[in-house]
């Protein structure tokens, strides 16, 4: 940086743009003469990303006239090294696969040259300093070129490219790749939100690429090395999808160390791959699948593109950009619906008018990401998750008919129609599902330990130890829901752990107690000899109870086993399946009692940076000695001062990085409405529930099932509860065969 030094350049289409020698190390042989590897090219973006365009802004791909195929962008905001070159790598290895695809009409060994990969990081303050070290070494990045100004306008984003041939480990190690990569690294000057970086990526630079499919992935997000052409080929394949994800597991460790070790992870893993196995696969089968995940989906640019009036899928998509503002106007309901904007992506895709796109699950283009693996961070993340696809669904649900003004022909009408009335009732089961939990919970208690019969689940105990028992653990599932209904309402989860990890203790040992309530009324239910198991139909025909429990049995762990075993991937059933059913209750009361209590809170977890540090110096217009209008820069122009910068983030990195505390954010003050809008949302939903729990456990029902019970000699189960069991295996056989069906239809290669 010593021989830093003012330079008079000439502005490109009336642009500050700078092309800067790279290291020498990183040049890839017999490449030494070709301006694409020796030198990166920087533009100071002073617009809006939807100017980009009519700024007279460019890239090098687009000069060249290169065709895009695959556009590729990777979200990150303060990620680490490790998370980076995880991603990068990764990338890297699955466009090297691209390029040894010699028999393929589109791909073969110049295919790189149709992918660029863009990194957006959202904030040039936010971002790991490590991570910009790694950017360094591949070429992407050079210390002391980007400026604040430029003419007296504020830049807000830094856009620099390279096409770079090497692989960077997380301690330095940097080795030449098998093919080049096209890498267009725009760092944003400000903090300004996930969304924000799409529509860098979308509105600014799609506009000059015009790529045929592009690919959401975020930082920390490791797809395998064909996955990205496993996505492609979908789209090639197929001329009427409009948007495809894969599937996304949980990174298990070395070894399932960490599933093993963590029954949280372990929890989540299960949750993942049997939405993996059924949710998504029903889903694909239909053609609207509700949410491509943002970590790892892909979508065909054409089909994300405005109409003639400015409205479509992009342009709802990025409504929410401006929702979460102190100055919007938008109501609690939109806020909250549009914290899952990949959702309302889907459904715009859809039910675009004079379009008939679907949306496809692509089971051989697989992902790893990580998943919290503490309390508190699990159940930050799953509020914004569960508030956005809660308002997100309802939305859907309520404009159904939007599905008749598409572009879809008559019968994909139907069959969406079919799957919008699904999701309907999906969507009530969801609303109720805190009643309904403790109805299941109660009903099998009571049934299992009635004084009556004397016979009780607790005989065990000694006499007497039933009604205690009933009592005890009623009245602590009623507690534990105040208890985090008041956690809920007052403070952070970083601030209640332990209250929450005790909760989510009790909550489990009240499933074990459910589950062996479910299992004793099974046993006074069957016949205790091996006559009585001789005609097996009729005692399945006669004996009302034994047939709920057969039927529950198998609409759940059933489906479950079967399901996993058809799809050839058992094992989260051995390593995962008993935590998750631990944690089944806080599921539900824990994370929906939390994200319905703070609707009120539409952050996305990060704070705007709503300055400019103004610490990169600036670039200052003047006039030429033939009157042309020059940029006068101060830059490291000597070729020792690159060099320089390079070995010293290449030093850098080989030092383990130091442990940081972590700082608290201050809470952000919500405004008065917004607060009394959560409360009139929390009211009708724990109203609602609490009808539910009251009206079917109250003294008049309870006689009236009693009175009927014994008219039809059976003592076991409650009609509502009986109920609950028809209702989920219906809605489990159509899950179960939607799964099977995507499997046949792959299996003839659609």
């Amino acid at each position: 940086m010593k021989r830093r030094s003012v330079k008079q350049v000439q502005l490109f289409q009336g642009n500050l743009v700078l092309d800067v020698n790279v290291p020498s190390a990183i040049v890839p042989a017999g490449k030494q003469n070709a301006e694409e590897f020796t030198k990166m090219r920087y533009t100071a973006a002073t617009c809006d990303p939807d100017q980009f365009m009519s700024s007279r802004y460019s890239l090098r791909q687009y000069l060249w006239g290169r065709q895009t195929e695959l556009f590729i962008v990777m979200t990150m905001y303060n990620e680490d090294e490790v998370l980076f070159v995880k991603t990068m790598n990764a990338v890297i290895k699955n466009v090297a696969h691209l390029c040894s695809r010699n028999r393929s009409k589109m791909w073969g060994p110049e295919g790189w040259q149709k992918v660029v990969v863009c990194v957006v990081s959202d904030g040039r303050n936010k971002i790991n300093k490590r991570t910009l070290q790694v950017l360094s070494l591949m070429g992407c990045y050079v210390e002391g070129i980007a400026k604040d100004t430029v003419g007296g306008k504020d830049v807000t984003a830094h856009i620099f490219e390279y096409s770079s041939q090497v692989i960077v480990t997380e301690t330095g190690e940097v080795s030449q790749g098998s093919c080049p990569v096209q890498i267009l690294f725009c760092l944003k000057e400000q903090n300004k939100k996930k969304l924000n970086s799409h529509r860098w990526f979308f509105n600014a630079f799609g506009p000059l690429l015009k790529p045929n499919v592009c690919v959401l992935l975020d930082v920390g997000t490791k797809p395998t090395g064909t996955s990205i052409y496993e996505l492609w080929k979908c789209f090639d394949k197929h001329a009427n999808v409009g948007g495809a994800c894969g599937e996304i597991c949980v990174d298990s460790g070395r070894g399932c160390n960490l599933v093993l070790k963590s029954p949280l992870v372990a929890s989540q893993n299960f949750e993942y791959k049997m939405s993996n196995i059924l949710d998504k696969p029903l889903e694909s089968v239909f053609g609207y699948i509700s949410v491509l995940p943002g970590a790892f989906s892909a979508y065909r640019y054409k089909a994300l593109l405005n109409g003639p009036d400015g409205k479509g899928p992009l342009a709802s998509y990025f409504k929410g950009e401006t929702m979460h503002g102190a100055d919007s106007n938008a109501g609690l309901f939109e806020r909250n619906m549009y914290l899952a904007e990949d959702r309302i992506l889907c459904f715009e895709i859809v039910t675009k008018k004079r379009e008939g796109w679907v949306l496809r699950y692509v089971k051989s283009a697989k992902a790893s990401t990580d998943v919290p693996s503490t309390v508190p961070e699990f159940i930050s993340q799953r509020r914004r998750w569960l508030n956005g696809s809660l308002f997100a669904s309802v939305h859907a649900t309520v404009f159904w008919f939007r599905i008749w003004t598409s572009g879809q022909n008559f019968f994909r009408k139907i069959w969406l129609q079919i799957e919008f009335i699904y999701n309907a009732i999906n969507l009530i089961f969801t609303w109720t599902s805190l009643a309904n939990f403790y109805l299941a919970f109660f009903f099998l208690v009571s049934s299992a330990t009635k004084a009556e019969s004397g016979n009780s689940a607790f005989n065990f105990l000694g006499s007497g130890a039933a009604g205690i028992v009933v009592e005890v653990f009623l009245n602590l599932y009623i507690g534990l829901l105040f208890v985090v209904l008041v956690c809920s309402l007052g403070n952070r989860p970083q601030g209640s752990k332990w209250t929450y990890v005790l909760a989510i203790f009790l909550f489990g040992l009240c499933n074990i107690i459910t589950t062996w309530c479910a299992a004793y009324t099974v046993y006074l239910a069957v016949p205790h000899d091996l006559d009585g198991w001789k005609d097996f139909p009729q005692l399945i025909k006669t004996n009302k109870t034994l047939q709920e429990v057969v039927i529950a049995i198998l609409a759940t762990y059933g489906m479950y086993i079967v399901s996993s075993f058809m799809h050839l991937e058992p094992w989260h059933m051995f390593t995962s399946f008993a935590q998750y059913m631990f944690l089944l209750p806080s599921y539900v009361n824990i994370l929906m009692m939390y994200a319905m209590c703070n609707l009120h809170d539409v952050t996305w977890g990060t704070k705007g940076d709503n300055g400019a540090a103004k610490d990169l110096g600036g670039a200052k217009k003047i006039k030429g000695e033939d009157g042309k209008e020059l940029m006068e820069v101060e830059i490291p122009t000597a070729k020792e001062d690159v060099e320089q910068l390079w070995n010293a983030s290449r030093a850098a990195l080989r030092t383990p990085a130091p442990e940081e505390d972590t700082h608290r954010d201050a809470a952000t003050k919500q405004a008065d409405h917004d607060r009394n809008s959560r409360t009139n949302v929390v009211l009708a939903w724990v109203g609602s529930n609490m009808l539910l729990i009251i009206g079917f456990t109250s003294t008049a029902f309870t006689d009236w099932v009693a009175k009927n019970i014994t008219n039809h000699g059976d003592s076991a189960f409650n009609p509502y509860l009986s109920f609950l069991f028809y209702a989920f295996a219906g809605l489990s056989a159509i899950r179960f065969l939607g799964s099977l069906f995507y499997l046949i239809l792959r299996l003839f290669g659609h």
